[in-house]
């Protein structure tokens, strides 16, 4: 009796979206995210990566004067803040959590909460 072939077993095909969902997660940021929204994302990138580097510098080489490294720090931090609100507040998909607050009002209210934040900033510095 001759042996009997078995067809191997199906393999199962993943598509390539599935095997790396970081690429399928920047592919549908990219593709549904307006330009304005990609801009202060960008920013808030820039903030994140400043306050870092100035935080390494402050443990890696030196804290002196400390007070510009605290000044320099919280305005990372308070201009993140600042933007990231600025960002939920023009973001289309929160349209009905801000109704009375319009895009132009939302950048005017970061633009006065920027300068006030400096200029708390600068008056620590001394």
């Amino acid at each position: 009796m001759p042996a009997t072939k078995t067809a191997p077993p199906a393999k199962q095909t993943v598509s390539h979206a599935q095997s790396h969902p970081l690429l399928s997660l920047w592919n549908a940021y990219y593709e549904s995210t307006s330009t304005r929204l990609k801009t202060i994302d960008a920013f808030l990138v820039f903030l994140v990566l400043s306050g870092v580097i100035q935080f390494l510098y402050c443990i890696l080489v030196s804290n002196f004067p400390f007070n510009a490294f605290l000044a320099g720090f919280a305005s990372c931090v308070g201009q993140f803040v600042l933007a990231a609100s600025l960002r939920a507040q023009v973001n289309p998909a929160n349209r009905s959590e801000f109704k009375e607050v319009s895009p132009e009002r939302a950048f005017a209210d970061f633009a006065l909460g920027s300068i006030v934040l400096h200029f708390f900033v600068y008056n620590f510095l001394g």
